[in-house]
């Protein structure tokens, strides 16, 4: 007996392509990457070549349930997104509209507390110590334009 396949699942508010190998369908999730997916898959017992679009109600049930409490099923602490957290202290998961959320209070934080990276993040500039000197201009012409250089070139002003 043959199921049919579904071409769009609903997994933890989140709209899933059926037609993706479960792994890679999970990464949709905003806040799930491969690593956790396959530790996912693992801890469900789902063979992880099997199509999204063919996981069966209480799969997908078991799925969500990992994803909500991942340190419940024992998954390692390095897998999951939000270590030691600050209010609370514990290890815990984020994803979708609470991760956005989180990660935008964390950058509001920093901003009024006027850290270093706070500073960088309000004025728009990069925050990770990566170059700037040429990159990351946000839309200014590169170079010198051509007008002003033959006028320099001239000697007028």
């Amino acid at each position: 007996m043959s199921k049919e396949l579904r071409h769009i699942l609903r997994i933890s508010d989140a709209d899933i392509d059926g037609t993706l190998k479960a792994p890679y369908a999970l990464t949709k999730i905003n806040g799930i990457n491969l690593n956790l997916a396959n530790a996912i898959l693992k801890k469900a017992g789902i063979n992880p070549d099997v199509r999204a679009g063919f996981l069966t109600e209480a799969e997908v049930k078991k799925i969500e349930e990992i994803i909500k409490e991942p340190t419940k099923f024992e998954l390692p602490n390095w897998l999951l997104n939000r270590r030691k957290d600050l209010e609370t202290g514990k290890d815990i998961h984020l994803i979708s509209a609470d991760l956005t959320l989180k990660t935008k209070m964390d950058i509001d934080q920093m901003k009024g507390i006027k850290s270093w990276r706070g500073y960088r993040h309000a004025y728009g500039l990069k925050a990770r110590g990566q170059r700037t000197r040429t990159t990351g201009r946000k839309g200014r012409a590169v170079g010198v334009k051509v007008k002003t250089r033959r006028v320099m070139e001239h000697g007028r002003s």
